[in-house]
């Protein structure tokens, strides 16, 4: 390697250990509602995190907290489940760039009135036996965006180690392997928090609120194996 590839290099690890470090230390610029583990329970089943409250604050409360406009989905699995959410591609939380997933709350009738009336639709893979993905009409993403957050999911541009995590959060409640793909689940029923650490993959954080941490966890226990 080159002297200049191998400064190049050097430059770029630096940057990343800076970038980390200003993101985890305490006293770092920015406000707390920044920081992934300053979660808050206003009432013993709710979860605010990145200020914003879990089952009341809106996303398009959302979209003024992140000064982004999401992009609205819709989603139905294999199975026929519906789901609405809105991703934002690139979020500035205490310097760390980032993507941010919300799920929202629509009921259940109403969703499929949304998906009947979808624009287009493509899918998310498996062939004709995968999921699929549909673009909502106009008037419906206006409605999405009233609508409140169900869950959130934040994912970090960097690989961070399970050690910073058990440092902010402490040791979860229960871990859970994935079959197959080998992700472990780091869980944390009292914030509603589930973190996936998967070797060299980015880690993945969903929040939801407490009271609805067990339809989180029965897919995984039906998928996976508890750690020791």
């Amino acid at each position: 390697m080159t002297m200049e590839r191998k400064l190049y290099w050097g430059i770029g690890i630096l940057s990343v250990l800076i970038l980390v470090g200003s993101f985890f230390m305490p006293g770092r610029p920015g406000g707390q509602d920044d920081l992934p583990w300053h979660i808050e329970h206003p009432a013993p089943d709710t979860t605010r995190i990145f200020g914003l409250t879990l089952g009341s604050s809106t996303a398009g409360e959302a979209e003024r907290r992140f000064q982004e406009e999401a992009k609205p989905s819709l989603f139905k699995s294999p199975g026929g489940q519906l789901v609405a959410e809105m991703f934002f591609e690139q979020v500035t939380l205490a310097g760390l760039k980032s993507r941010v997933v919300i799920n929202i709350a629509v009921p259940a009738a109403e969703l499929q009135v949304m998906y009947e009336r979808g624009l287009r639709i493509s899918g998310t893979g498996g062939g004709a036996s995968g999921g699929k993905k549909i673009t909502p009409a106009s008037d419906d993403v206006v409605r999405l965006r009233a609508l409140p957050i169900g869950s959130l999911t934040y994912m970090p541009s960097v690989r961070l180690e399970g050690e910073i995590f058990s440092k902010r959060f402490g040791q979860p409640g229960q871990r859970i392997k994935e079959k197959g793909i080998g992700a472990v689940h780091w869980l944390y029923p009292q914030h509603g928090l589930d973190i996936t650490l998967g070797g060299e993959e980015k880690p993945v954080l969903q929040y939801v609120p407490p009271k609805d941490f067990d339809k989180l966890l029965q897919p995984l226990l039906s998928n996976g194996e508890a750690l020791s």
